[in-house]
């Protein structure tokens, strides 16, 4: 068995033992970092196998988070009633807008498709254009800050600046019941570990070898004959629906979503998790979201100010000095293992 299989089996076990050895607040921790690892998994395969900078996936996470959240606000306001937020606001009807949101097969349909439909039309519109690096990576973030302004500014359709919080069921659970959080955490563990898989299967098979053709070699791959347009295309819109499920765990998980979770410092934030873990290893990128994660809980209470200048410091030094990630020193640290060991064996 390889070391690859041995580390995919333990992380297994520990997910699987953690509901019985935390408590249920640090089970919601573990829960919430695993959504943050689904949206690394995205960024991994288009950023790490298919050269794409993106820097606005909170706006994908935020469309799949607030179309959940649409759909429990309903459940709870009941047929003939308002979300709470709408009732402080002054709203007296219910906004055409929502009405589709109280049917849970539209909400559910809206979660992958909405930041996926988003994707797909900016892909086409900016990768034909042949916008690639640092201006690919502006207008994500641009687009993230747009997203955060509209949000803020429709205080009676989305909440605001507080966003919408106070979500007690999730399709039959209980979210203030242990056991309920326990299943909401399962259920999170399980879509990561499909997206993994579904990006592992991608990542190995033609697409994501011609992906990583046109990360190294745009112009090479084009005169092939390929589209490197659709090809990026492609790989951008299957990380926008991983990220929109990511937010959709998110709401129930936390139990709120907000425009500040959403916009260019949580966007940035999720990079630098994956480029600390190895952003072309999928592994790497779903270690290192939850362990910048965990570090932000840990220090960011003793030094909340000081913690985004550490982050963006740390960002920088991975990117000068490892730019492969944690995984990429592990791996170097391994092959120089393998090659003394066959030496003295010689």
């Amino acid at each position: 068995m390889t070391w690859g299989r041995i580390s995919l089996v333990v992380c297994v076990v520990l997910l699987a033992v953690a509901p019985f050895a935390l408590s249920p607040f640090r089970l919601g921790l573990l829960a919430k970092y695993l959504c943050f690892a689904i949206v690394a998994v995205g960024i991994a395969l288009a950023w790490g196998q298919g050269g794409m900078l993106t820097l606005g996936q909170g706006v994908f996470f935020g469309l799949g988070g607030y179309a959940m959240a649409m759909y429990l606000k309903l459940r709870e306001a009941g047929s003939a009633g308002l979300p709470d937020f709408m009732v402080w606001s002054g709203v007296e009807e219910l906004p055409a807008l929502w009405r589709p949101f109280g049917n849970p097969v539209f909400a559910l349909a809206a979660v992958v498709l909405v930041p996926g439909l988003l994707a797909f039309l900016l892909g086409l519109l900016v990768f034909r254009q042949r916008v690639r690096g640092a201006y690919f990576a502006i207008l994500s973030q641009a687009l993230a800050a747009a997203f955060v302004i509209l949000l803020v500014g429709q205080q009676g359709l989305t909440g605001g600046t507080n966003g919408m919080t106070n979500f007690t069921q999730f399709f039959g659970l209980d979210l203030t019941d242990p056991d309920g959080q326990r299943a909401v955490y399962a259920v999170t563990a399980l879509v990561l570990g499909v997206t993994f898989l579904v990006a592992k299967l991608l990542v190995r098979s033609r697409f994501g070898r011609l992906l990583v053709a046109v990360r190294d070699g745009e112009d090479r791959v084009r005169f092939l004959g390929y589209d490197p347009a659709v090809v990026k295309t492609i790989a951008f819109t299957i990380s926008a629906v991983m990220a929109g499920l990511a937010g959709a765990l998110f709401v129930p998980v936390v139990g709120i979503i907000s425009p500040a979770l959403l916009g260019i410092v949580p966007s940035l934030e999720l990079l630098v998790g994956v480029a600390v873990g190895g952003r072309f290893v999928l592994a790497g990128a779903i270690a290192g979201a939850i362990a910048v994660n965990y570090a932000k809980t840990l220090f960011s209470e003793d030094f909340a100010e000081g913690w985004l200048y550490l982050q963006g410091g740390l960002f920088v030094l991975v990117l000068v000095f490892a730019p492969k990630g944690l995984a990429g020193v592990v791996e170097s640290a391994r092959s120089r293992f393998s090659r003394e060991r066959a030496g003295v064996a010689v």
